[in-house]
């Protein structure tokens, strides 16, 4: 090895020794062996430089918050390669380097050059935006850039734009920053409290979105939704926002989809803009997202979404959060923000049921009424239909859609011309196989296992869950249950649907290794998993 350091920035001619483009080809895929190629490609390719002598091992960065989070995540991963490529242990530094540090600021100076300049005649709009962006959920303030490591910030000066007659609103966003939404999001049409139909299916968590627009931050935070698709929970999370905005229009209010904070975290994270990102979210009055499910195995993200849960928290800002399953059946959650979701209110949407169907179908031919449709065909797609509520508004659309092509009126015979495809494949015969399949994935229990002879909880007890419901949504005889079900008889299985029974009327849990679950939840969860 030679004792003077060697420098070498991945994906450059470089006039090194062969020996030494050795070393850092072996380095990056040692490194990228241990952390997976994506993570090695997204933090390390293009950003890194690696230099060492005969003690230490160099990793050159361009800006401090590389320099903080290549330190906390990578450092053991890139200490474990060096070991390996050098055949000794060898200390790692993490360290600034200056021109990277320089290339990284002419990337964001030829980036912003890109950007096409605001018009003259839009400056004055685009500053009546800015003054309103505190209530706006999707148009912030723009944030200050990070300052460099020299200490000056890299934000150019604009001049001063002359001042013409102002404009209610802006076409479009002028001038676009990290945390901006998208533009067609202004023209989005949020849904409303008052359009929700609520039935025996929703009803609680349609009033716990109602006692959050009337005292947020004071009953149930976080408030948290979960359901499968289509059951109703981003039209409440619409409704609360709607409802917050109309009762407190000084507020800043986020709106976001938890692929958009992950999102966003990643590429603040790459620009060095941590501060502001964190300033966004953090100082906001009430934190709406939807679809939480989507960090699940992104244990950073979750880190952050963590502490900025609990600033708001302790803030007393009002927070409503929609996931596809109950916080404790999510297992990529890290167990602190189980823990944090769990201490709110937690509310379950089910599919609708026949009634909360009918008056569905009704409320959408009462808000597109150009064609009329008799309530016998309401009422006969309501009984038929089983699903959730776009596959509703996909036959109501199909069925004025093939009105109109063939010029007749809707009607019984026409109904069952148009969906006679759908409707013969809406009607689903619940076997064995697929209880035994849907309790296994909800449990997370291989395939077969309900089918052993074992008699531990934590197989006997998810199979008397089984047999429960196969008596449920199945014409099995006992018998026929007990033999598919680990080879027991007919009376295993009523003394099965007896004790589920009992667990249901006292809220009853099962004990899964570390795992408590209510029994309602697992039940619930596995007719879900019936209904896909």
């Amino acid at each position: 090895m030679h004792p003077d350091a060697r420098k070498v920035r991945w994906g450059e001619v470089d006039p090194l020794i062969a020996s030494d483009r050795k070393v850092v080809a072996a380095l990056r895929d040692a490194i990228a062996q241990r952390i997976g190629e994506p993570r090695y490609k997204l933090w390390f390719e293009g950003h890194t430089k690696f230099s060492w002598d005969e003690q230490q091992l160099t990793v050159g960065v361009p800006n401090r918050h590389f320099e903080e989070w290549l330190h906390k995540t990578f450092h053991h991963a890139v200490e474990a390669a060096a070991e390996e490529v050098f055949g000794q242990p060898l200390q790692v530094r993490f360290t600034i380097d200056p021109e990277l540090f320089q290339a990284a600021r002419q990337e964001q100076a030829e980036a912003k050059q890109a950007r096409p300049e605001e018009p003259a005649p839009k400056a004055q709009a685009t500053r009546t935006a800015r003054a309103s962006a505190k209530t706006a959920p999707v148009a912030p303030e723009p944030i200050p850039e990070e300052p460099t490591p020299t200490g000056r910030s890299a934000k150019r000066q604009q001049p001063p734009a002359p001042e013409p007659p102002p404009q209610p609103r802006p076409e479009k966003p002028t001038r676009g920053t990290l945390f901006d939404m998208q533009n067609h999001r202004r023209t989005r049409r949020w849904r409303r409290l008052e359009e929700f139909v609520v039935g025996a299916c929703n009803r609680v968590a349609h009033a716990s979105a109602l006692s959050v627009v009337e005292a947020p931050g004071e009953s149930g935070n976080p408030l948290v939704l979960h359901g499968s698709v289509g059951t109703g929970k981003t039209h409440l999370l619409e409704g609360i926002y709607v409802g917050l905005r109309r009762s407190h229009p000084d507020w800043r209010i986020c709106y976001v989809t938890a692929e958009d904070f992950t999102n966003r975290f990643v590429q603040a994270m790459r620009l060095g803009k941590l501060s502001g990102f964190r300033k966004y979210f953090r100082d906001c009055d009430a934190l709406l997202i939807d679809d939480l499910n989507f960090l699940a195995t992104k244990k950073a993200t979750q880190e952050e979404f963590l502490h900025t849960f609990d600033v708001l928290l302790s803030d007393g800002k009002q927070m409503v959060l929609t996931c596809d399953c109950h916080p404790r059946l999510a297992d990529d959650f890290t167990p602190e923000l189980t823990d944090r979701l769990l201490g709110g209110a937690v509310w379950g949407l089910m599919p609708p049921d026949s009634d909360t169907r009918l008056a569905l179908l009704r409320a959408r031919v009462g808000q597109r009424g150009e064609v009329l449709i008799a309530d016998e065909v309401l009422r006969y797609l309501a009984s038929q239909l089983r699903g959730n509520v776009r596959e509703l508004e996909g036959a109501l659309n199909s069925l004025r859609h093939f009105s109109r092509v063939a010029g007749k009126p809707i009607d019984m015979a026409l109904a069952r011309e148009a969906l006679g495809e759908l409707l013969r494949h809406a009607v689903r015969v619940v076997k064995l196989d697929d209880i035994d399949l849907a309790v296994c994935k909800v449990l997370r229990l291989p395939n077969g296992a309900l089918q052993s002879k074992q008699r531990a909880w934590a197989v006997s007890h998810p199979r008397m869950v089984a047999m429960y419901l196969a008596r449920k949504h199945t014409a099995s005889a006992y018998n026929e249950i007990g033999q598919h079900f680990g080879g027991r008889n007919h009376s295993t299985a009523v003394a099965a649907e007896k004790k589920v029974r009992q667990w249901l009327e006292s809220n009853g849990e099962l004990l899964l290794g570390e795992r408590t679950l209510r029994v309602r939840e697992v039940i619930e969860s596995a007719e879900r998993e019936l209904l896909r």
